[in-house]
Formats: structure tokens, sequence, C-alpha cells
């Protein structure tokens, strides 16, 4: 969605539906399982780059070795359909750009889905690179806050060349370039980090109103549902 700044906002709002550390452990188990298959069944985070951002990923949000692993060998060997990560452009209420990221055994079905969510909540599908150009794909890192640690989110920040920092009243989010998130658990060592994660990034953020911000909110619930 257009305009970072309202992330953390919209991004509170899912963490309390994801509030069970079973459902952001069971998201990042098939992002491990989809880079492994996806990869060719190369388990080497060295030698597979989106392994190695999934396992960063996981090992942000605490998620233990073994289940990592397990996600790894589902992944060499699927039980099921094999997941793929599609990726559909949109404009939303207020004409708001949307990129919109999804993990699926069935592309029919997960465009059906998006498409009736988006014209049920003022939106519609666009086509490809119709809005793509209006962000940067780049890594995004919620730090916990503390009373001493902004020099050290600064240090952090500098070490992987960071887009921006955005200080909000309980984390430091960070942006940083989609390529230096695989050395980011490297860089980020024993820091207490909230989550990992792949973002786009609006490069010319808009103002709306508070009517459209609602709307746009309510379709971005439905699409994460």
């Amino acid at each position: 969605m257009s305009g970072h700044s309202k992330w953390a906002n919209i991004k509170r709002k899912k963490e309390v539906k994801d509030a069970t550390r079973s459902n952001v452990f069971t998201k990042m188990a098939r992002l491990i399982s989809s880079a492994v298959s996806e990869g060719g069944g190369i388990t080497d985070p060295d030698k597979n780059f989106k392994l190695r951002l999934a396992t960063e990923r996981a090992r942000a949000v605490n998620m233990p070795k073994d289940t990592i692993k397990r996600a790894i060998d589902k992944g060499v060997r699927p039980e099921e359909g094999t997941l793929h990560e599609v990726v559909y452009e949109a404009f939303g209420p207020g004409n708001v750009a949307f990129i919109i990221t999804a993990l699926t055994d069935n592309q029919n079905r997960t465009i059906s889905e998006v498409r009736h969510a988006l014209e049920r909540n003022g939106g519609k599908l666009a086509s490809q690179n119709a809005v793509s150009y209006l962000f940067q794909k780049c890594g995004i890192i919620e730090i916990e806050k503390t009373d001493d640690n902004e020099s050290q989110i600064f240090a952090i920040s500098d070490q992987l060349s960071g887009i921006d920092i955005e200080d909000t009243e309980t984390s430091y989010i960070l942006y940083i370039p989609f390529e230096n998130l695989g050395r980011a658990h490297e860089v980020l060592g024993t820091t207490k980090t909230k989550s990992l994660d792949v973002y786009y990034l609006a490069l010319s953020p808009i103002e709306v109103s508070t009517n459209v911000y609602t709307k746009v909110e309510q379709l971005v619930e439905k699409l994460e549902d």
C-alpha cells in the first residue's frame, strides 16, 4: 500500500490476528518449504537466496531450529501441491496503489479470491507493471526500542545501507535494500528483533482522507484473510 508511514498502524491490527506463535510459525514454514521447492531442492541457504531470506525471517521470530529443519525437509519432499509466490498489482479505494503477495498451490483460485476481495471493497486488479514502478522492493526490520539502543539502531542501519528509519512508540523500523536482507541476521546479532520481512516501499507516498484510509484498512484486512 502506498504510504509507508501508515505501515505500523496496519501491521499492529494484523499482529492482533496473528497473535499466536503457531500462526506465525506456520507462515514461516510455508515460506521455507516454498523457497526449497522453487530452488530446485537446494537446501543450502548460501546457494539458495530465497531460502536464506526465509530462514532469516524465521529466526527473527524465534522459530526453533528443528521446526526450520522440518520445513526444509518438506520442501525437498512436498506432500501436497508445491507452493509458489505470486505478486499482483492493484488499485484500492481512492486510487491507492497496492502490491499484493501470496503463497499458493492454486494460482487460479488465489487470483479469483484476490479479485473478489478487491471488487467488494472498492478496488480492482491492475495490469502488470501498472503500479510496481511506484514502489521499491526492500527489507523491513522491526527492533524493540529500549532506553539506550538508539545509537545501536543507527549503526545497524549503516551496516545494512539503510534507506530509512521509522521511530514508533515501542519500536524502531528499519528499511534496507532487499539484497541486504540475506545478511541481516549476522549484522543484528543478539539484537531483539520483532520481525523481519520483505516490504514494498512507496516512492511517492500520498495523503488520503480519513474515509479513504478507513476503506483501505478494511481492504487490507480482507486481503490478509
